[in-house]
C-alpha cells in the first residue's frame, strides 16, 4: 500500500511535506504516525531527537490544513505539537518562525466557542499555546498580539473549566515581566477578559491555580481590586463609575466569588503575601454595605458558601479582614505608608463596628440558656437580637478582634473603652453554631489583657463583682489575686 492510499480524499498536503512525519514513526498512515510520535515526545529525549528530524514541520502542515482532517486525526496533530513544544527550544522556536500562532488562531477562529460543545479540541490548542509562551519573551509577545483582545475574549466566554485553566495561564505567563502586556491586562479590554473569566468560573469552577495567581496579582499586587470589583456589579456600571466603594449597592454572585478565591489566596499565602491599604479598606467598606444590606432576623444554619451573594460576601470579606489582621499576617504594601493594615482600618473604625455588630447578636446558646432561666425567675424580657446569618459568623468577628488587639495597646484600650471586655468574655464558650468559637474568645481575650493593666484590673474587678464566672476566668489560664499592699484585685497567672 502506497501513502497516497493513506490520505484522505482532496489531501492538499504534498507527500514529501509528511515524509519526515512517516520515516521518524516507521509508519505509513497519518493515524500511525501521531500516535506513536506523541508517545515518543512524552520524554525530554524523544522530544529533543523528533526536534532533530523536524518534525514539527509536518505537523504543523497538518493543522494548516486542518479542515481537510478527521476530528480524530486533527486532535491527534494538536497533542504532538502540544508534547513537542513543551520545554524543548528547538520546537519552540521552529515554531514561532513557521507561523505556528497564526495557524491555531485559524482553527481556533473556525470552531463553535459554546460552553456545551466538545471543547477538548480547545483546550489542547491552548496548551500548545502555553507551551510556547514559555519560550521567552519574543514567543509571548506573538502569542498576546494574536489573541489580545479579542481572541482572549471569545475563548474566556467559553463556560469551561477546561479552556479557562489553560487561558489564565497564558493571559499571567504573557502579561507577568511585561509593561506593555500588563498595561494591556489593566486597560477597560483586559478587564473585560477577566471579568469573562470570573463568570465562567463561577459557574463552571476551575482546577488549576492560574486564575488564582492572575487574581491575585491584579487585585493584591496591582491594587485594581475596586475597578474590578465594581466592573462585576450586576447593575449598570455607570452607577458605580466613580472611585468609590459605599456606592455599590447591589451585590451579585460573581463578587461574592471573586471574594471568595481572595480570601483563599490570603489564607495560603499568609505571612508572605503584600496587601495594600488601600485593599484592605474596601473589603471593609464593602463589608459595612453587605451588613446594611443583609437581613439579620433568621438564623442561618448554612456554613459559606451559603447560596446568597450578600451573606457570602460578608463571610468571605470578614475571612479576608481575618487574616489580614493576623499577627505576622500581610505585609503593607509601600514603606511610605502611614501605619500598617490593621491600624489603616482601626482608625476607619473596624474595632467599634464589629464590637457593636456582635453587642447586636443574640448571646452564645449556652448563655442564652442561662438569660432564659433568669429572665423565668425575674419574670423579665430581653430585648429582641440580630441572628448570625451563617455558620461561623460571630466566631469570624471574634477572631478579627483578637487578631487587631495582638501586641497594640491603642487597640486593647478601645475594646475597654467601648465597654467590650464584658463581651468578649462572653465569647469564651462552646457554640455549636459557631465552631472554634471558645478557642477564638480566649485568644481574644489573652491579646485583650496581655500587657495592659486597666484591662486586667477590670476583668478582675467583674469577677469579684460576680459580673462573670470564675470558668471564664480560669479558662484563660488566669485566676484573681489580691494585692496585699494595695488591696486591689489584679489577674495573675494561674501556673
Amino acid at each position: 500500500m502506497s501513502m497516497d492510499d493513506t490520505m484522505p480524499p482532496n489531501f492538499s498536503v504534498p507527500n514529501n511535506a509528511l515524509e519526515p512525519l512517516f520515516i521518524a514513526s516507521h509508519s505509513s498512515t497519518i493515524n500511525e504516525a501521531l500516535e506513536c510520535l506523541i508517545g515518543t515526545a512524552k520524554s525530554s529525549d524523544g522530544r529533543l531527537d523528533l526536534a532533530s528530524k523536524c518534525v514539527l514541520l509536518p505537523v504543523l502542515e497538518l493543522c494548516r490544513s486542518a479542515s481537510q482532517l478527521s476530528g480524530q486525526d486533527l486532535l491527534l496533530s494538536i497533542k504532538l505539537l502540544r508534547n513537542l513544544c513543551a520545554g524543548e527550544i528547538t520546537n519552540q522556536n521552529l515554531f514561532i518562525e513557521q507561523h505556528g500562532v497564526e495557524i491555531l488562531s485559524t482553527i481556533i477562529s473556525s470552531m463553535a466557542l459554546t460552553s456545551g460543545s466538545d471543547n477538548g479540541i480547545l483546550r489542547m490548542l491552548l496548551q500548545v499555546l502555553g507551551n510556547v509562551s514559555l519560550a521567552g519573551e519574543q514567543h509571548r509577545h506573538v502569542v498576546w498580539r494574536h489573541f489580545f483582545p479579542l481572541g482572549f475574549l471569545d475563548i474566556a466566554r467559553v463556560q469551561s473549566s477546561e479552556t479557562c485553566d489553560p487561558l489564565c495561564m497564558i493571559i499571567y505567563t504573557c502579561s507577568e515581566g511585561s509593561s506593555e502586556h500588563s498595561a494591556d491586562l489593566f486597560s477597560d479590554q483586559g478587564m473585560d477578559i477577566i471579568i469573562e473569566i470570573i463568570r465562567t468560573v463561577t459557574v463552571a469552577g476551575f482546577r488549576e491555580d492560574w486564575v488564582k495567581l492572575l487574581l491575585s496579582r491584579i487585585c493584591l499586587e496591582e491594587s485594581y481590586f475596586w475597578t474590578f470589583f465594581s466592573k462585576l456589579s450586576p447593575v449598570a456600571e455607570a452607577e458605580n463609575s466613580d472611585d468609590n466603594v459605599s456606592q455599590i449597592n447591589h451585590i451579585g454572585a460573581q463578587q461574592a466569588f471573586l471574594l471568595r478565591i481572595l480570601s483563599e489566596i490570603l489564607n495560603e499565602r499568609i505571612g508572605d503575601i503584600v496587601v495594600p491599604n488601600k485593599f484592605s479598606s474596601c473589603i471593609f467598606q464593602i463589608l459595612r454595605n453587605a451588613v446594611g444590606v443583609v437581613d439579620f432576623s433568621t438564623r442561618g444554619k448554612s456554613s459559606l458558601p451559603t447560596g446568597s451573594a450578600d451573606i457570602d460576601v460578608i463571610g468571605y470579606a470578614l475571612s479576608i479582614l481575618r487574616d489580614i489582621s493576623a499577627s505576622g499576617g500581610p505585609k503593607v504594601a509601600n514603606q511610605d505608608e502611614k501605619g500598617d493594615a490593621v491600624d489603616t482600618l482601626v482608625s476607619a473604625g473596624l474595632i467599634k463596628f464589629l464590637i457593636t455588630l456582635l453587642r447586636d447578636l443574640e448571646p452564645p446558646a449556652i448563655i442564652r440558656k442561662a438569660m432564659i432561666h433568669s429572665e423565668a425567675k425575674d419574670g423579665t424580657t430581653s430585648q429582641p437580637f440580630k441572628y448570625c446569618p451563617y455558620r461561623g459568623f460571630r466566631r469570624d468577628v471574634v477572631a478579627i478582634i483578637g487578631n487587631c488587639s495582638y501586641r497594640k495597646k491603642h487597640i486593647q484600650d478601645e475594646i475597654r473603652e467601648l465597654d467590650g471586655i464584658h463581651l468578649l468574655l462572653q465569647q469564651c464558650v462552646t457554640d455549636e453554631d459557631n465552631p472554634f468559637l471558645r478557642e477564638w474568645g480566649i485568644w481574644s481575650m489573652r491579646n485583650v489583657l496581655e500587657g495592659n493593666t486597666e484591662n486586667q484590673l477590670l476583668v478582675a474587678n467583674l469577677e469579684l463583682q460576680g459580673s462573670v464566672d470564675v470558668p471564664e476566668i480560669a479558662g484563660l489560664g488566669l485566676r484573681v489575686e489580691v494585692d496585699p499592699k494595695t488591696r486591689r484585685p489584679k489577674l495573675v497567672n494561674a501556673s
